[in-house]
């Protein structure tokens, strides 16, 4: 799956999962070049060879050049960068290219040229922490990772182990629904977070004074994620599937928070229109500006809705949900 890096980077790139094995003091990496389509077959050939992890990547990241790439359902991409650029990391002591020479055989692939080099044992876990400190959403509200302290200890303080769900605070679509709450949620009011991966926004909005409020995510990784991060900061708020939400057809919200991607969005327009009551609020976001007109125009049917921020090329929409009655 190409996913954003939530994300939270300007380019996204696929990470196929590591298998487990012994450590050791130093890995043997692999990278080249793959046109097209090829990439994702000698991907899967590189670790039916012995690949521990490949990382497929855009080789322009980083350059203005970089093309980046979200796979969202019903995108007419097929996901693919038109090179990639494939690291695989093998065990220390491995013949990297004779897994290659293995690899392009099972691929029937022609030979390409390619770089090894060694990568040294670290500890992993401790450089990913160092990547991310805390972060400033407004005057009263900071976002601080669980292995770190906090900046300000009277401010409102978001205690954060995302694992391996999205939103941490540092991406831009993320800081852009934070701050909208912040802004505008008051005391009491009832929240769905739809699509709340690590429960960032819905525990924000307990902390922020909200009444009931409710995460829904299709991720089963995020679930656990949201749950264990709600509990570390003593906040009351459910985290449901998809399916056990729909059971509740009735429910409305004073305010539905959507930080996902255009295409989703789209989609999912009659559904979550339903969720929010008469007045209340609709923020969404995951949306590039390009991509604001067509989403606003698709809510406007229930919503009086508009850009109401905007960060490093990503907008937050905000609407208010009108009486059906005069829309009749």
């Amino acid at each position: 799956m190409v996913r954003r890096r939530r994300r939270e980077a300007p380019h996204a790139r696929r990470d196929r999962p590591a298998r487990t094995s012994a450590s050791a003091l130093s890995f043997v990496a692999l990278r080249l070049e793959v046109a097209g389509q090829g990439a994702d077959a000698l991907a899967d050939a590189l670790l039916a060879a012995g690949a521990m992890s490949v990382d497929v990547a855009d080789p322009r990241a980083g350059t203005a050049e970089e093309a980046p790439l979200f796979d969202e359902p019903g995108s007419a991409t097929d996901g693919r960068w038109g090179v990639s650029r494939l690291t695989a990391l093998f065990p220390a002591g491995t013949d990297a290219g004779r897994a290659l020479d293995a690899a392009l055989a099972a691929t029937g692939t022609n030979a390409l040229p390619h770089e090894s080099f060694t990568v040294a044992d670290q500890d992993w876990v401790r450089a990913s922490q160092a990547q991310f400190a805390p972060i400033r959403i407004s005057a009263t509200l900071w976002i601080v990772p669980s292995w770190r302290s906090p900046v300000d200890p009277q401010a409102l303080n978001l205690v954060l182990d995302p694992g391996l769900a999205f939103g941490t605070g540092a991406h831009p679509t993320t800081r852009l629904c934070l701050r909208w709450l912040v802004r505008e949620l008051r005391a009491g009011q009832s929240v769905l977070d739809y699509g709340c991966g690590s429960g960032i926004l819905a525990i924000a909005a307990s902390l922020l004074g909200a009444g009931t409020v409710v995460g829904v995510d299709i991720d089963p990784v995020a679930l656990p994620a949201a749950r264990a991060n709600a509990a570390r900061n003593g906040v009351d708020a459910r985290f449901v599937s998809p399916d056990a939400f729909a059971a509740d057809a009735a429910a409305a919200f004073d305010v539905v928070v959507a930080n996902i991607l255009a295409n989703p969005l789209l989609l999912l327009a009659p559904a979550l229109a339903r969720r929010v009551r008469v007045g209340g609020h609709l923020v969404l976001s995951g949306i590039l500006a390009s991509q604001a007109d067509e989403i606003a125009a698709t809510y406007g049917r229930w919503f009086r809705i508009g850009v109401g921020e905007t960060d490093d090329g990503w907008v937050v929409l905000a609407g208010v949900r009108l009486d059906p009655a005069r829309l009749a």
